[in-house]
């Protein structure tokens, strides 16, 4: 379902993040893991538990306060061959992935967010092979449209022409690009789904509101 404003009920892609209400990602696992994993002793009687093969990726790069940066998260993605036969992510791309998991603005992102991030992006990339139906390594401006609506939008032709320029090489949008603006889309309209109270399509924003949504990510 589409609100007026061409936003979806739940709005971009699946398999993202869990925000504060409202206009939050689909629920993912309770936190678990790192720290506070039982001793490796295991449960009685079911042997050693199981170790999240996240955990290899994310502790090879993580500080010892238990967080990674951007830099760090790059070569974090890198190292893990996430990206395929794609490029590999730029540092402006893992910027705003942290930005956009970064609820207590430190910059950086823990072990639980990261296996929120790694969810999200398996299935923006299921979703980018899926309608790169060319298999090209890109997909063009229609193939990015039926993209965006399959996530639930519905943006008017001049909107979807802005996007297109703003991540496109010569009309065609990468891998990375194209999770850039999954990200950003799907941040700018929890942001905004946050004050439609009316679910009209229309929102007030006071000016510093604005520049910390429009800038943060």
């Amino acid at each position: 379902m589409s609100y007026p404003g061409g936003y979806p009920q739940q709005p971009g892609p699946p398999g993202g993040w869990q925000q504060p209400p409202p206009g939050g990602y689909p629920g993912q696992p309770a936190p678990g893991g790192y720290p506070g994993q039982p001793a490796p002793g295991g449960y009685p009687g079911y042997g050693q538990p199981p170790v999240d093969p996240l955990w290899g990726y994310f502790s090879a790069v993580a500080g010892q306060d238990g967080q990674i940066d951007a830099n760090e998260l790059q070569r974090c993605l890198s190292s893990s061959g996430i990206s395929g036969s794609y490029q590999p992510f730029s540092k402006e791309t893992c910027r705003i992935m942290i930005a956009m998991l970064d609820r207590d603005r430190s910059g950086k992102m823990g072990f639980n967010e990261f296996k929120e991030l790694w969810a999200a992006l398996n299935q923006w990339k299921t979703t980018f092979q899926r309608f790169d139906t060319d298999q090209s390594g890109t997909v063009e401006t229609h193939e990015f449209q039926q993209a965006v609506t399959a996530f639930g939008y519905n943006l008017q032709p001049n909107t979807i022409a802005v996007l297109v320029r703003r991540f496109s090489n010569d009309g065609r949008i990468g891998f990375d690009d194209f999770v850039s603006c999954c990200i950003k889309l799907r941040a700018l309209t929890a942001h905004f789904q946050a004050r439609d109270t009316m679910r009209n399509g229309s929102a007030t924003f006071r000016f510093d509101d604005f520049l910390q949504v429009a800038m943060g990510l």
